[in-house]
């Protein structure tokens, strides 16, 4: 029965299958489109293992994400003028990061870390006009430089997540007085607020020092590994990550505060 489906829908393209759903809600189409967009599952539980490992498999990751594809199929509008795949990639990148905010997977010792690695690092850039290298802040610590470099790693993967989770604390922060509408977007009070959401994250952007700002467009923006940014920036990888955390970490600070956010667990 499924081989028959599928080969009934061989000549149709992914987009025409989504519109056709969109005006039938045939299942046999919908269970179709999850066929073909399995892999976008995949690929985003692949991405994404090294912060779901300490708590879930893999298998379970994907089949998680396989109900937020299947419920993203539903919900999906081709107006809205972006990528289905685009589209359910965030949403599955989204569901992880719940899952891992509720599981408070960021161990103490991380924790205590970075704001060790951070004071040494100001201190020792107050000390000397500059921002220092990395083996000069592992030498400041009495640490071997291959610990230096595996506790940066952890400190960076922690900071690329901390950006989605306060934006996410933003959300679900902000405060308005409900007004009858079927479709949230269209309520004034949420357009205002997300409006003036962005107009924080830009300034919070703009107040960062220019490397900062050039690291999280590459990474944010350009979807630049930290190895591809440290060659275009012509720094070595540990550096770039220095940066990175370094960024983020103002931008939370500085959303929080415009924003009035609660930074638990900080």
């Amino acid at each position: 029965m499924e081989l028959q489906a599928h080969r009934q829908f061989a000549d149709k393209s992914n987009e025409e299958l989504l519109e056709q759903y969109g005006k039938t809600g045939q299942l046999e189409i919908k269970q179709e489109l999850a066929l073909r967009y399995l892999y976008v599952v995949k690929s985003a539980a692949i991405r994404m293992r090294d912060v779901y490992l300490s708590f879930a498999q893999m298998e379970d990751i994907v089949n998680e994400g396989v109900l937020v594809l299947m419920n993203t199929i539903d919900k999906f509008d081709p107006k809205m003028n972006v990528k289905f795949e685009t589209y359910v990639s965030k949403r599955i990148r989204g569901m992880i990061i719940d899952l891992a905010r509720k599981q408070d997977w960021i161990p103490r010792s991380t924790r205590r870390n970075a704001r060790t690695i951070q004071e040494a690092t100001d201190e020792l850039a107050a000390k000397k006009g500059r921002m220092p290298e990395e083996h000069e802040v592992a030498e400041h610590l009495d640490m071997p430089l291959e610990k230096y470099h595996a506790i940066n790693a952890k400190i960076n993967l922690f900071s690329v997540l901390s950006l989605d989770m306060i934006l996410d604390g933003a959300g679900e922060n902000k405060q308005s007085v409900s007004i009858p509408s079927d479709v949230s977007s269209e309520q004034p009070e949420e357009q205002y607020m997300e409006k003036e959401f962005k107009k924080v994250l830009s300034d919070g952007i703009r107040s960062l020092k220019k490397k900062e700002q050039m690291v999280v467009s590459l990474y944010y923006i350009e979807e630049l590994n930290m190895k591809q940014i440290a060659e275009v920036m012509e720094v070595s990888e540990p550096r770039i990550s220095q940066i990175h955390s370094g960024a983020i970490r103002k931008l939370q600070e500085y959303i929080a505060r415009e924003m009035q956010i609660d930074m638990k667990g900080e």
